[in-house]
């Protein structure tokens, strides 16, 4: 009889330790934390709304950036019309924090 030797091949793949789900899933606890200050310093007082609205617009920046990275990620092999389009809605979107912080 022949012996046979079976190796086993594992395919071993290196992951990132800072992955994008990882990074995805962080991103939502501090902006849930940001969400849960800004609420209790706007029952406190009224005087720090000016704060309360910074916070929310640095929560809201953050997962603009998040969703902006798996945007990309989507329209980066697609045709120059999509990523046109992805420049302009984040544009827009950017605009759009900015604007009512300083007002």
């Amino acid at each position: 009889m022949a012996n046979k030797s079976s190796k086993s091949t594992k395919s071993t793949t290196k992951r990132s330790v800072w992955g994008l789900n990882k990074i995805s899933m962080w991103m939502l606890i501090a902006v849930a934390l940001l969400y849960v200050v800004s609420m209790i310093l706007s029952l406190v007082s009224q005087d720090l709304a000016v704060a309360v609205l910074a916070i929310q617009g640095v929560a809201t920046a953050i997962m603009v950036c998040i969703v902006a990275v798996l945007a990309w990620r989507y329209v980066r092999p697609k045709e120059v019309v999509w990523k046109i389009l992805y420049v302009l809605c984040l544009l827009l979107v950017i605009v759009g924090v900015i604007i009512p912080m300083c007002v």
